[in-house]
């Protein structure tokens, strides 16, 4: 992670500007030099596989992307980026965007683009997402129709996707090497079937690719509402307009069943819980409610047919292990 909390006020824009354009791509950063003293950034890195994600938080400035840093290198990708807080101004080919909480614009590195974040506000937060344009089964001269445009986060395609790059940026912290292998083909899925959607061209992206985009959906939907007790495969499958019978298959071609991918999370979630000092005082029947758990002697029968000890024993456990 990047910070500017410990740099003092006066250097803070001037550390920033070198710092931001090293560690992601050559980019040309300003600040109203009014604002220059207040100025504030914070940026959390991450890659998912080929794909490189950065989580932004910055009082007000722009970034120009020239031809002059485009001729010093380029690295031929594409740049998604989702508002996560306050709004976001972009420009690329003529076209202009403002984008407001969960919606998307699409940009290319081989071109001069503009992006200003927070005017107007105090600061705004943006997820942004580089992956060589390879990647993406579309022409390129398809894929400069959308460039800069505003992808809504409120309706069709764009708001499934919009709610999984929302989920992605607020648990980057949370991934581990093995879940970034993954998420990085179910990120590509996603981004593929809304630039899809916004090009009406579902015919070229491949029937796995929608697929697998959909399932990327439907877990994230399920990890938000994992407390809800009321989760069912039939409110999933509502909320996603598919048939139930069609939700089942589309886990049963991947080894798992709805039930027991949600059950297999809730588990994971109250086992976290358990371990975890700062929650020693909280019961392990509030614990286990928290995750959806509504009883206590279910609970603590699934979680020792998991992990072999019950939800008491490997609480105790952890606090021996702490101890010693």
């Amino acid at each position: 992670m990047v910070s500017t909390a410990e740099i003092p006020a006066k250097e803070r824009f001037a550390v920033w500007r070198e710092v931001s354009s090293t560690r992601w791509l050559p980019l040309d950063a300003r600040c109203e030099a009014h604002l220059e003293g207040t100025f504030r950034a914070r940026a959390s890195f991450s890659e998912l596989g080929p794909v490189q994600v950065v989580l932004l938080t910055a009082t007000p400035l722009s970034i120009h992307r020239t031809p002059k840093l485009i001729r010093r290198s380029d690295p031929e990708t594409f740049l998604v980026t989702c508002t996560v807080r306050g709004r976001v101004w972009g420009e690329q080919d003529g076209r202009h965007s403002e984008l407001r909480i969960g919606d998307l614009s699409l940009r290319d590195s081989s071109r001069p683009y503009l992006t200003r974040l927070a005017p107007n506000e105090l600061a705004a937060q943006t997820v942004c997402l580089q992956f060589p344009r390879s990647f993406l089964p579309f022409p390129q001269r398809d894929m400069r129709e959308l460039l800069a445009l505003r992808i809504p986060g409120d309706q069709g395609v764009g708001a499934l996707s919009s709610r999984f790059l929302l989920h992605l940026a607020r648990h980057l912290h949370e991934f581990s090497p093995a879940d970034a292998a993954r998420l990085s083909t179910l990120t590509l899925d996603v981004l593929t079937a809304a630039l899809a959607s916004e090009l009406d061209a579902h015919r070229s992206v491949p029937p796995h690719t929608r697929q697998r985009a959909l399932m990327a959906e439907i877990r994230a939907f399920i990890l938000r509402n994992l407390g809800d007790a009321s989760l069912t495969p039939d409110v999933i499958s509502t909320a996603h307009h598919i048939s139930l019978r069609y939700l089942h298959k589309l886990f049963q071609a991947e080894g798992q069943s709805v039930a027991g991918w949600i059950r297999e999370c809730r588990l994971q979630r109250c086992r976290r819980d358990l371990a975890d000092p700062l929650l020693a005082a909280r019961t392990i029947s509030a614990i286990a409610a928290r995750w959806g758990f509504t009883s206590p002697a279910h609970f603590s029968q699934a979680f020792r047919s998991v992990y072999g000890l019950s939800p008491r024993q490997f609480r105790r456990q952890c606090a021996t292990v702490r101890a010693d």
